[in-house]
């Protein structure tokens, strides 16, 4: 299996992110040969802006084309960091802890619908077979690299783009009994900003303007948007917060480990000075571990004879 390329994604309803790269999740198509082809797909005699403005909202993600194409354009951003163009490939994706069972088998057949590929992203040819694909919890994920520090038990916070998903890491392995996934994520505090702002002046603020000022603090926005996405933020960072306590967990001993792209906006915003609290704030770290977990999963298989 040495020549099988494990390529990593993290669907995001926000951003998609691989262990090197990190972009839009959203899909357009453009009907014409484009005139440029910066994070241009070309599938199937079709044109595809990948980045262009968020996807919205769905059920799942399996509901329209939208997350292959932003597959297609992972492999290849992927495979241009190996400086290859054709590569067997295995897909390690991730689910919502807590909608694992019901969306595995789903997502995998989304994602295998086709075995062969043929495409161009940016204009260079890919051929791709994909040999499988493996699926694996957000958020547990993100931690990989960090397990062999936490002690007897850490509950993990992932704050997403869509999801915040509670999991409590007992002796170092996922308590699925005490698993948690609540659907108000950053894109709801991204909303509640918007409808604050047409509230009160009568139009809102780009999202891509929000996400930089939870990211960087910085903004040129005039203050009195500023005052209302700091007021947004933290009422959405307490709720937050209270919902860890109606899961039982004391704030006060209980050692938590926020990850993912809302451990920055906990960091930058929260205001908790805390020895327990503790920040992953690589935006990567979940592509990152299904990328560490499909690797150990197919050693193993190949130590196993590929039993």
């Amino acid at each position: 299996m040495k020549d099988v390329e494990i390529i990593a994604i993290d669907h995001g309803w926000s951003m998609c992110k691989t262990p090197n790269d990190i972009y839009i999740s959203g899909v357009s198509e453009i009907t014409t040969e484009p005139a440029y082809f910066d994070n241009v797909l070309e599938y199937k005699g079709r044109y595809y802006k990948v980045g262009s403005g968020r996807t919205e909202v769905k059920a799942t993600k399996v509901e329209t084309p939208d997350y292959y194409y932003l597959t297609l354009a992972g492999i290849a951003k992927e495979l241009k960091h190996r400086n290859k163009t054709d590569a067997k490939v295995i897909l390690s994706v991730g689910l919502p802890a807590s909608r694992y069972g019901d969306e595995k088998n789903d997502f995998i057949k989304y994602l295998k619908q086709n075995d062969e590929l043929y495409f161009k992203f940016e204009q260079v040819k890919y051929h791709v077979w994909i040999k499988d694909v493996y699926v694996y919890p957000q958020c547990y994920a993100a931690v990989m690299d960090q397990l062999k520090m936490f002690g007897p038990k850490v509950v993990v916070v992932d704050i997403g783009s869509w999801t915040i998903d509670i999991i409590p890491v007992i002796d170092k392995r996922p308590d699925e009994a005490g698993t948690d996934s609540i659907q108000q994520g950053i894109i709801t505090c991204m909303r509640n900003i918007n409808k604050e702002c047409v509230r009160q002046f009568g139009e809102g603020i780009d999202e891509e303007l929000i996400k930089e000022y939870m990211v960087t603090k910085k903004s040129m926005l005039p203050d009195k948007y500023i005052q209302v996405m700091n007021r947004e933020i933290k009422s959405f960072l307490t709720m937050v917060v209270n919902s860890l306590r109606e899961e039982k967990y004391s704030l006060k001993t209980t050692p938590f480990v926020f990850v993912g792209g809302g451990a920055v906006v906990m960091k930058n915003f929260g205001g908790f000075v805390q020895e327990n609290f503790s920040y992953n704030t690589d935006i990567c770290a979940n592509a990152k571990g299904f990328e560490y977990l499909a690797k150990y999963r197919l050693s193993m298989e190949v130590r196993n004879g590929g039993s």
